[in-house]
């Protein structure tokens, strides 16, 4: 038997390093850039386990569910946490950041979401950046659902750790993932000594096995197909043009919030302030007496395919998402979206 998934050659280290470099253009960065070998999970979690421990005062900012999972990877690692939490309609603005330095100045780290898809908020990165760079502080930024939607831009926006993912807007495999390294957040691993050594978290390995030996011979067999996939997903991108990708989801956003309004049957954009609201994806506040889960089931009924979920946890019962990110970043789409809630609450 042959399938087009099988039986490929090996994946070459120079074929890897050249889809890490088409990483570094996306994210038109020239600092380090690694390819991890799993969900963005894996990078998030081994950057914050490398470069935080003992010693280390966290800013950590909650404008969603992933802010709350990396302050528990702080404090897991014994730094110490000062949590900043925002309401999810809204986003944290750099002011709030000085605010919270003033308080605590020996604050030496920086975790952050960009964008929030679980609650359609999207923060200030550039603002953000510029003041935990008059802090000095190690910036960590997640940006696996912005990436591809809105601008990433570590090196301008000062960010030490930036960790990406192309399963949703860059519209690629979720199987691997990708993170950008500072020299100082280099240096700061290094001088870590609880910082994770011969484990799969362990992003100072493949530094010393990969980046410092020139990249000539991968540490271990790579996830090919995944791989593949991210280097299709990158060469599409380029020869759509980044900034064409990037209006497309804008737009898909804003006609998802301006749509639903128009349906009258009482959905309102849940991020109150269109500045806030995340291109990735848009989250609805559903009317009075409507449970979000059972509007969502009866949306999906004639459709199960529309990219529509209901909101995560307590959520459940007033929020739903329109998932309009790769190839669902269009107005058909969007279009069809609305037509099924407008149906399902009977307007």
């Amino acid at each position: 038997m042959t399938h087009p998934f099988l039986d490929l050659p090996p994946l070459s280290a120079a074929r890897f390093a050249a889809i890490e470099d088409g990483v570094a253009r996306l994210l038109d960065t020239r600092q380090d850039v690694l390819i991890t070998q799993g969900e963005a999970l894996l990078p998030l979690e081994g950057a914050i386990r490398a470069a935080a421990g003992p010693g280390t005062a966290a800013l950590n900012v909650i404008t969603g569910p992933y802010g709350q999972t990396f302050g528990n990877w702080l404090r897991e690692a014994g730094a110490t946490v000062y949590d900043l939490s925002v309401p999810f309609h809204t986003a944290v603005t750099a002011d709030r950041i000085r605010e919270a330095f003033a308080e605590h100045p020996e604050i030496d780290f920086v975790s952050l979401v960009h964008a929030e898809a679980a609650t359609g908020n999207t923060n200030p990165v550039a603002e953000i950046g510029e003041a935990v760079r008059e802090q000095g502080a190690l910036f960590h930024l997640d940006a696996v659902a912005s990436v591809g939607a809105e601008p990433v831009l570590p090196d301008a926006w000062g960010v030490d750790l930036c960790v990406i993912g192309a399963q949703k807007a860059m519209g690629g495999p979720a199987g691997v993932s990708a993170i950008s390294v500072s020299e100082r957040a280099w240096a700061r691993m290094a001088a870590n000594p609880n910082a994770p050594r011969r484990s799969y978290l362990s992003l100072l390995d493949w530094k010393e096995r990969w980046i410092d030996a020139g990249r000539a011979v991968l540490p271990h067999a790579p996830a090919q197909l995944e791989m593949l996939a991210l280097e299709a997903c990158l060469e599409r991108i380029e020869s759509a043009g980044l900034d064409a990708v990037m209006a497309r989801h804008r737009s898909a956003a804003l006609a998802t919030r301006a749509g639903a309004v128009s349906l009258g049957g009482g959905l309102e954009p849940y991020v109150y302030e269109e500045k806030d609201a995340a291109p990735v994806a848009t989250t609805l506040r559903v009317p009075s007496g409507v449970v979000a889960s059972e509007l969502v089931a009866r949306a999906l009924a004639d459709d199960p395919t529309l990219p529509i979920a209901v909101g995560g946890g307590a959520l459940a019962k007033e929020m739903i998402r329109v998932n309009h990110y790769g190839a669902d970043a269009s107005p058909e789409t969007v279009r069809r979206c609305l037509a099924a809630l407008g149906a399902a609450l009977g307007v």
